[in-house]
């Protein structure tokens, strides 16, 4: 080991750019540790020997040098001096190799328990040096730019966003060769597309690609972390996903794979949306692993308890949060973001635990400086931003209080709709049903209750409410129909984790059966769900392989599973293939029809002019074909609507949506005051969309509606 002093002359530094930078004749370096005493980077060589550079500074916090010679490809650390006060939030020990935050690339793995020294990760203040236990930094040049295809730009009321995780979508995916199987270049590749381009979606949103790492207590079960949210950098994109090529060559064609996947993908005019972990870091609890931010600045990185700086004060459930109250915090994450976008060439992002990036001492506020600088940055306003609008923290639940241009996950749509169809439909017993007519009558509209109120009032629109009944955190859809309670006992934790809060119904039996009539109330039960998704006002999201009917084996956390529980299964059976074809179908009729795709809230008029030919905007019926009244909204027993909606264009078809959501069939009268004839275009009681005749039907005329069901007209255009 050689320790190199601060260079006396050299080219000038930029200070104020952080992490390591090719420049002519050597690297520029950054780094923020505003309370070290001292700062080294640390290059490794091939021969396993460690030279030392000392940075300058700090100046404004941030350390700094020029050091020539550094190449692309070189692997490096850093490793900090200053404080061991705890009681103050200081945990310096230059013992501790330090990634860089910064770092474009990864190569290496962090070493798992039990193999002998891994313990040094594990304890702050060892003076073991972590060196040999611990992946490297590496110098990456930006990516060539020979595969920027134009960005789709799919606006948000044209979106069906489909939330698919890199390794598990081509896993097993027949066609796709077995090196490239559960990578980039298999999301990429033609078939994988082609499945996407079949079923209509418009925009891929990849569960955590930022290199993260796996939590030791899954070490020791033998399990990995397979979603992804445990975050070990914020520029790098996980190595593991990269093909066995790509990864031997190193983090440069790692990263270039990356960018390839995206350009194919856009190619192909499919977005690609990150889901993104800036709320908390692989580091855990204070008494966990040091890889990083604890080392260079804990005190800054961290939200501490306000009278004691040695305890995290934790809003994610992880063990540590970031502190967005800090200005570093929210440049790291603005920096990323942009990295992101306008060198890997990214389309979005959802933001994961979101309420902590609007945190400051008092509480969430959509004022917040992070916040405020992404949604005038005048890159990161024109991608598609998306807020998973909570944490667990105190306030943390703050659906429909994020600024324009944000979309939001919509968790009280997912709710109601699963109570509607499962917990109060096809799994009641009785005659007494609670009141979620009225709340499924919102959902459906778009939600205005919730983001509605905007300045000036409805600004945001239908579209900022991201409608979804099922996410990789719960339930599959078919796992919804098939479990009325969690079966994690794989995840080590004698079934204690996960929600408790399913709303699902087993249709009577608990998971896998024979029984060809339960099999049938359960596949219809799959398209209720994903069919109310697709149809209701908003930007629906669907979990990857909700369309194919993939199970988990009744799951709901199925975060540490690496294997085929967690991976699609592409045999498929016939009703498999059935219910794909279903949901193509319909996603196919809402990429024709924009009265299916409203961006704005509907108006809340009930009459036009008496002597216009048109509709309202939008119009609840009775099962009779009557209006709407209050009377019948808040009776208990109503099961049975008819929504109504109209682009008031005579060009365009209007649409009428009639759900029978008891458990007996329904006479339902078409609205007879409501103009032009209606032609049948989907219908949740079937099993195959080939079975749909497209028969053509007159205002007041009656036809019996199948129980536990959902039906789209479309109304004639001369």
């Amino acid at each position: 080991m050689s320790i190199v002093p601060p260079p006396q002359t050299a080219p000038s530094p930029t200070p104020h750019r952080l992490g390591v930078h090719l420049v002519e004749g050597g690297v520029s370096v950054g780094v923020m540790a505003a309370h070290a005493t001292a700062m080294h980077m640390c290059v490794f060589h091939e021969d396993g020997s460690e030279t030392r550079y000392a940075l300058n500074g700090p100046q404004n916090g941030l350390w700094h040098a020029f050091i020539p010679g550094i190449e692309q490809g070189a692997k490096y650390g850093f490793r900090a001096t200053g404080p061991w006060q705890p009681r103050k939030g200081h945990r310096y020990n230059p013992h501790k190799l330090l990634l860089d935050p910064y770092g474009r690339g990864i190569e290496g793995r962090m070493a798992r328990s039990p193999e002998p020294g891994a313990k040094a990760l594990l304890s702050n203040r060892s003076d073991i040096d972590t060196a040999p236990f611990m992946p490297r930094s590496v110098v990456t040049a930006p990516p060539s730019g020979e595969w920027q295809t134009p960005l789709p730009h799919v606006p948000f009321e044209d979106s069906v966003i489909y939330e698919v995780h890199v390794k598990g979508f081509t896993k097993t995916m027949p066609g796709v060769p077995e090196e490239l199987r559960g990578t980039y270049a298999g999301l990429a590749h033609p078939v994988a597309i082609q499945h996407l381009k079949d079923l209509g979606i418009t925009s891929v949103e990849l569960l955590p690609v930022h290199a993260f790492a796996d939590e030791p207590h899954l070490e020791r079960e033998g399990l990995t972390n397979y979603w992804g949210y445990s975050t070990m950098s914020f520029f790098a994109p996980h190595a593991p996903y990269a093909t066995r090529e790509a990864r031997d060559k190193g983090a440069q064609a790692v990263q270039d794979e990356f960018c390839g996947m995206v350009d194919l993908l856009h190619q192909a005019g499919l977005e690609v949306i990150l889901d993104v972990v800036y709320n908390h870091t692989s580091e855990a609890g204070w008494g966990d692993r040091t890889i990083s931010w604890r080392g260079l600045d804990n005190r800054t990185y961290y939200r501490a308890q306000t009278h004691a700086p040695q305890h995290y004060d934790d809003v994610t459930g992880t063990g540590n949060t970031l502190d967005f109250a800090h200005p570093r915090v929210t440049q790291m994450a603005l920096d990323s973001l942009r990295y992101w976008v306008t060198e890997m060439g990214v389309d979005g992002f959802r933001f994961d635990l979101a309420a902590t990036l609007g945190r400051t001492g008092q509480g969430f506020t959509p004022d917040h400086p992070f916040l405020v600088g992404l949604v005038t940055d005048p890159v990161l306003s024109g991608v598609k931003l998306i807020a998973e609008p909570w944490d667990v923290g105190l306030g943390g639940w703050q659906v429909g209080n994020f600024p324009q241009p944000f979309s939001e996950w919509n968790d009280r749509f997912r709710d109601s709709v699963r109570s509607f169809w499962l917990t109060t439909g096809a799994g009641a017993h009785g005659n007494r049903h609670h009141p979620t007519a009225p709340e499924l009558a919102t959902r459906l509209a778009g939600s205005s209750d919730l983001f509605g109120h905007s300045d000036p009032p409805g600004m945001r629109g239908c579209i900022a409410s991201i409608n979804f009944v099922t996410a990789h955190d719960g339930f599959t859809a078919h796992d919804l129909t098939a479990y009325s309670r969690k079966h994690n006992e794989a995840n080590g934790e004698d079934n204690r984790d996960g929600t408790d809060n399913n709303r699902s119904y087993n249709h009577g039996i608990e998971g896998a059966t024979e029984d060809e009539a339960i099999n049938a109330e359960r596949r219809r039960s799959i398209r209720n769900l994903l069919g109310t998704t697709l149809l209701a006002a908003g930007t629906p999201m669907l979990l990857g392989g909700d369309e194919l009917g993939r199970t988990q084996g009744g799951n709901n956390n199925a975060y540490c599973q690496d294997n085929e529980i967690s991976w699609f299964d592409w045999n498929l059976e016939p009703w498999q293939q059935d219910l794909k074809e279903s949901i193509a179908h319909l996603i196919a009729l809402r990429r024709a029809h924009r009265v299916l795709r409203p961006r704005a809230f509907y108006e809340a008029v009930e009459e036009v002019l008496l002597d216009s030919p048109l509709r309202p905007e939008a119009g609840w019926f009775q099962a009779d074909g009557t209006h709407e009244n209050e009377d019948w909204w808040e009776d208990p027993a109503t099961r049975t609507v008819q929504f109504m909606r109209s682009l008031q264009d005579p060009r365009e078809p209007d649409a009428l949506l009639v759900i029978n959501g008891s458990r007996g069939p329904a006479d339902v009268v078409i609205p007879p005051d409501e103009g032009t004839a209606w032609i049948y275009s989907w219908d949740s009681a079937l099993d195959n969309v080939k079975d749909l005749e497209p028969d053509v039907l007159q205002p007041g005329d009656t036809f019996s509606m199948e129980p536990m069901a959902m039906r789209l007209f479309l109304s004639k255009v001369d």
